[in-house]
């Protein structure tokens, strides 16, 4: 293992989704580099599957500010709370309410739950995290927003009105498809459908659909073939992250992120709207998807009986009969490339937790110094290779249980950029007494009496409470002091 940052570091590298090869990450402005990922639909409280793209970028957007500097990074994640289920439970639930309001009121549960979630995951607040009703219509600020977008389109000959909707036409741009590499003439010879009738290609998609009397919608006005049109609606799902992106970061920015089930349609269509509206050739030079989840061998659905929420996963039993920590999950998410499959499972999630636990255990009460291993900073600069980052670590962890202070201090600071070992030792073991109901106070009060009887040679009382402390979960590990020579004992909660 080496020390310091710039030991073998040859600057970032990630596999780009868009060109299918790995590239240099090179930003458009070293002094503001810039990434989007498409966030939570708050209709209903966040899955375990969502935990994996807030946790990857998350690692991701760690790295950018360790290497370009933390006022040197802009982060928006984006909150999806238009949606034809919110909108029509937002107008049941609150029908004297604008619109906007009845919808913030409907999802501010979810929404705080989700922010709950990711803090206990461990993911930081990112730069901006604008909402998508906001950004409907026409702001004052003068931020792009969907409609004036969807508008642009039309005027650029890309978009047409039919049956009270506003539709993106696939056919006026020739790149479409360049992202998940299907061709427009594919798609058309492979319809499984008849076209809707009031659509030029089967591919064609809603920029703006028509709201009845009793649908909830937005006042919204577009200029159509010379004519002022007013047509009562609600945006299509992907015009949303093309305006709350260009809003923040720009007609073109640095790294787009999300799931590899966002590469189409979502991800696609972005592209298409973003670049046909600013006349650009691209929307984000690199694109990056993290790979599925299944759990224990299985698709997640609910019709499965294996569908989890990352709330019922901290704060209850329904897997593995107990509650896990935020950062246990959070391992056990980087334990795989984040390209990669993964298969979530309880033997995952102990692995991931005894793991923590050795690493606690080396490193300690010791806080956080300014000391790189190369190694793992070389790991993570290679595609966000965090299979190798934990290899590294782990490295670290033998010196570190040796008593080399700068190991412990490097494997600290290194398992920092992986958003892991936010606590001391003695609050990770309190953290985890207090979950199994244990009381801290009470086994380091009966921990001390064992040592004294030990100190008395009273070996059958020490066996005894040590007994006792096993038959309540709590595992005794004596060590010798480096320094006094004295006995000492750690301890944690087993399960």
């Amino acid at each position: 293992m080496t020390d310091g940052l710039t030991d073998g570091f040859r600057g970032l590298r990630v596999y780009n989704t868009l060109t299918r090869a790995k590239e240099d990450l090179v930003p458009i402005d070293p002094d503001n580099v810039r990434m989007y990922v498409c966030g939570p639909t708050v209709y209903d409280f966040a899955h375990i599957g969502n935990a994996r793209p807030a946790i990857v970028f998350d690692v991701l957007f760690r790295l950018l500010r360790h290497l370009h500097g933390a006022d040197h990074v802009t982060y928006v994640r984006n909150i999806t709370d238009v949606d034809d289920k919110i909108n029509a439970r937002a107008r049941r639930d609150y029908p004297g309410l604008p619109l906007n309001e009845a919808i913030r009121a409907v999802t501010q549960k979810t929404a705080d739950q989700y922010h709950q979630d990711v803090a206990a995951l461990g993911c930081l607040t990112p730069t901006v995290e604008p909402r998508a009703t906001d950004f409907v219509l026409p702001r004052e600020d003068g931020l792009t927003d969907m409609a004036s977008l969807i508008q642009s389109l039309i005027d650029r000959g890309h978009a047409y009105e039919a049956k009270g909707e506003i539709l993106f036409d696939t056919a006026s741009m020739p790149a479409y498809g360049g992202l998940s590499k299907r061709k427009l003439e594919d798609q058309q010879a492979g319809a499984r459908v008849a076209v809707e009738a009031h659509k030029k290609n089967p591919g064609d998609f809603v920029l703006w659909k028509e709201s009845s009397a009793d649908e909830p919608g937005w006042d919204a006005r577009f200029a159509i073939s010379g004519k002022d049109v007013p047509i009562r609606g609600r945006p299509g799902w992907h015009i949303e992250c093309s305006a709350m992106s260009a809003a923040y970061l720009g007609e073109v920015f640095d790294i787009h992120g999300g799931g590899l089930d966002l590469i189409f349609p979502h991800h696609e269509n972005e592209i298409a709207q973003s670049c046909c509206a600013h006349g650009t050739d691209v929307m984000a030079r690199t694109w990056m998807h993290n790979g599925f989840l299944q759990v224990e061998g299985r698709k997640m659905s609910k019709s499965e009986g294996n569908f989890i929420t990352i709330h019922e996963l901290l704060a209850t039993e329904k897997f593995g009969g107990r509650a896990w920590p935020g950062e246990v999950l959070r391992l056990a998410m980087l334990m795989t490339h984040y390209r990669e499959p993964i298969d979530f499972s309880v033997r995952k999630l102990e692995e991931a937790e005894a793991v923590l636990d050795g690493w606690y255990r080396a490193v300690g009460d010791v806080e956080p110094a300014g000391v790189d291993c190369a190694d793992v900073l070389a790991a993570l600069c290679d595609d966000l290779g965090t299979t190798g980052a934990i290899a590294a670590m782990h490295e670290l962890r033998a010196e570190a249980a040796k008593g080399s202070a700068g190991a412990k201090a490097g494997l600290k600071a290194s398992a920092a950029l992986l958003g892991l070992l936010g606590s001391t030792e003695s609050e990770w073991l309190a953290a985890k007494a207090s979950d199994a109901s244990i009381d801290a106070g009470v086994v380091d009060a009966l921990v001390e009496e064992r040592l004294v009887h030990l100190r008395e040679k009273n070996f059958a009382e020490a066996d005894r409470l040590r007994d006792a402390l096993t038959e309540h979960g709590v595992q005794l590990m004596d060590y010798k002091d480096p320094e006094s020579g004295e006995r000492r004992t750690k301890w944690e909660v087993k399960r």
